[in-house]
């Protein structure tokens, strides 16, 4: 009777000899919990570590804006004052910020479009190349890209010196009457490229391109691997040639990586720094500021004003997140669309 029973209490199955039926709502035995719950306890140590390094900083960053905090208030002798949308005011009404919001976003706009055609040519030639060819190539671009930025500004500020600079060396070498129809001119000694905001935003550009292609173009190598190469051979037999071949297969296919890669590329190029600084040679040509130096200048530049800086990085964080969101929506959208 009491066999029958249990069979009866349990549906006509039983448990095998030696083990016990779990129950779904039994904590884990390992720590405690309920199975559903260890994954966020997991992500618990790196959301601690994000938290730390990048929300606590930026929560102190958007009060510091709200503050009057100079070299009295760092040291403590003098309590910050709040002086509440004031040095978001005073930063508005400065002519340097809106000259500095402009060179941010021109320089952006030319050395994200830039990079990314170089680096998606780099990427189809890795490509259509050999194996150890493609790996060689790939290990001297990384190189480029490895290279750290202040040491990318220090290389650069070397190439375009007015007085040692190779670029000026070479440019000497040619022919007067080749110089001077392809320039203007014919002797380049002591040409000073780094302090016109022009020229020093050329050299700029050219080290952000020089710098950043290697990591587009493995990129695109890497989504270049997913793509059957199928299609191309019935591209190839349809007569199709190769221009409306990238249209038509390459780029359609590629799109989540170029939207990656592009935001990625507009958030490092709105905020670069400290290439910029060293071409710069410090905070010392106004004309040539862009955001993330002029908040620098108003930081820490005599009499320190480090409550205008941080409204400065509140403004351009305001900025790039509008712009991620713009284009994450378009992105989205299209997805849909398609």
């Amino acid at each position: 009777m009491a066999n029958t029973s249990t069979i009866a209490r349990d549906g006509g199955q039983s448990p095998a000899p030696g083990r016990r039926r779990k129950s779904p709502d039994r904590p884990n035995r390992a720590g405690g919990l309920p199975t559903w719950a260890v994954p966020y306890v997991l992500l618990v140590p790196g959301l601690l570590v994000i938290a730390g390094l990048l929300l606590y900083p930026m929560v102190q960053l958007t009060v510091m804006a709200f503050q009057k905090v100079g070299l009295a208030q760092v040291r403590g002798t003098r309590p910050a004052e709040w002086v509440g949308w004031d040095n978001f005011q005073r930063v508005l009404d400065n002519e340097i910020f809106w000259s500095a919001l402009r060179n941010t976003i021109i320089f952006a706009a030319v050395t994200v479009t830039l990079t990314l055609v170089v680096g998606t040519a780099v990427g189809v030639l890795l490509h259509k190349l050999s194996k150890k060819m493609s790996l060689f190539v790939v290990i001297g671009c990384m190189f480029a890209w490895a290279v750290p930025p202040v040491a990318q500004g220090v290389i650069w500020r070397w190439l375009f010196d007015a007085d040692a600079g190779a670029i000026n060396w070479v440019l000497n070498l040619l022919p007067d009457g080749l110089s001077s129809l392809l320039f203007g001119r014919a002797d380049w000694t002591g040409e000073p490229w780094l302090n016109d905001a022009f020229t020093l935003y050329v050299v700029l550009i050219f080290c952000l391109v020089w710098a950043g292609f290697p990591f587009i173009a493995v990129s695109v190598l890497a989504g270049l691997k997913g793509i059957p190469a199928e299609l191309y051979e019935a591209a190839k037999v349809d007569g199709s040639g190769a221009w409306r071949t990238f249209g038509k297969i390459t780029l359609p296919l590629l799109r989540p990586v170029f939207a990656v890669l592009t935001i990625l590329s507009i958030i490092w190029d709105f905020k670069v720094f400290s290439q910029l600084y060293v071409l710069m040679n410090g905070p010392t040509n106004r004309e040539a500021f862009n955001l993330s130096m002029y908040a620098v200048a108003e930081a820490f530049k005599p009499p320190q004003k480090l409550g205008s800086g941080a409204a400065i990085s509140v403004i351009l964080t305001i900025i790039l997140l509008i712009i991620t969101v713009v284009y994450v929506r378009q992105i989205v959208k299209q997805e849909e669309m398609s």
